[in-house]
């Protein structure tokens, strides 16, 4: 993995953009743009929360993300943990590869605690997670609405560093 620049944005978001229509992992119900995704993509710092990229044959074709948790101090050790996979090249074991290279980025980043946000629904992502001894830290029941249904979500978390 590579920190992400500027003109990786559009592939970024066209990643991102792929998951929509799934309802398995972005609450956004329609596609986003790379305007309105430049804040966001600027909030990630590479020293401290860092955007990555995966190549494959000098192509993106997957990013991982460490956001701030909460944007308050007595957080800052914590982080959220997000993985996005171009469709192609889902179900082949990179999830664990990419999980598994963050993790072992979380000690320079200062980061003691990981939590991922999770549709309940979205079995793969869970257990992708929980097989890295990520736990169910909560549930938050039908929170979100898309195309008429409800869809909870599960917040798993795990200590990654004393």
């Amino acid at each position: 993995m590579r920190i992400a620049t500027d003109k990786d944005l559009p592939v970024i978001v066209s990643i991102y953009n792929a998951t929509v229509p799934s309802r398995q992992s972005t609450a956004d119900v329609s596609e986003v743009t790379v305007a309105e995704k430049m804040d966001w993509f600027k909030q990630h710092l590479p020293k401290k929360r860092p955007l990555l990229v995966h190549e494959h044959n000098g192509m993106v074709i997957a990013w991982v993300s460490f956001q701030s948790f909460y944007g308050r101090a007595a957080y800052d050790h914590t982080a959220e943990i997000s993985i996005y996979i171009a469709p192609e090249h889902r179900g082949k074991g990179l999830g664990r590869t990419l999980l598994s290279e963050a993790i072992e980025m979380t000690r320079q980043l200062h980061i003691k605690t990981l939590v991922s946000y999770i549709f309940s629904h979205n079995i793969a992502s869970i257990r992708l997670f929980t097989s890295f001894a990520f736990e169910e830290w909560g549930k938050l029941p039908d929170i979100a609405e898309m195309d008429g249904k409800e869809y909870s979500l599960s917040i798993l978390g795990k200590r990654v560093n004393r």
